[in-house]
């Protein structure tokens, strides 16, 4: 019995220190990254702004090719919404809330199941006509402690589906320029 005692106030001990540390770790997250595409900035633009064309690079529509998609609003310009429903991808929604042409789009992303959503950007400078693109990502996941993991691990869960969907932009404008 006394085993017993000790194993469930170890146990208590490492669940009350996993969400003290959560307390402790960041509500708020950003996740960057960049890639150099040999066009002007017009022609990476054209397949930002109208989201019907992440289909041709981004990475969630690789991984499941049924993934089911609507698009509601004006297209390829602020109030363009793009939802979907995703058995392995998860289920959202994402809305064009800012755009500067050849320049910058943002848009709000929402995953209804999770209850949690996000801030995009992707700005572009060209010089030389060449254009460099930076993609970010960024929100806060709120007050609840096991959320704030989510936040301290965001870059190394949805970096690597950025470095790979700006690499397939970069050979589909490449490829058309």
């Amino acid at each position: 019995m006394d085993l017993l005692k000790k194993l469930v106030m170890a146990l208590l001990i490492l669940v009350l220190l996993f969400v003290g540390v959560g307390f402790i770790l960041p509500s708020e997250f950003k996740v960057e990254r960049s890639i150099s595409i040999d066009a002007p900035a017009d022609k990476v633009y054209a397949q930002v702004v109208d989201l019907k064309n992440w289909r041709n690079w981004g990475v969630w529509f690789q991984r499941d090719p049924a993934m089911q998609v609507s698009y509601e609003g004006p297209e390829a310009e602020v109030g363009m919404v793009s939802k979907w429903v995703s058995e392995s991808e998860g289920n959202g929604e994402m809305k064009i809330i800012a755009a500067d042409a050849n320049k910058r789009l943002v848009y709000s992303l929402y995953f209804p199941d999770f209850e949690m959503g996000s801030t995009g950007e992707i700005v572009l400078k060209e010089a030389d006509g060449k254009t460099e693109v930076i993609w970010q990502d960024y929100g806060d996941v709120g007050s609840n402690p096991i959320n704030h993991y989510f936040a301290a691990m965001m870059d190394s869960m949805v970096g690597p589906d950025f470095e790979t969907g700006l690499e397939n932009l970069k050979v589909l404008v490449e490829n058309r320029h």
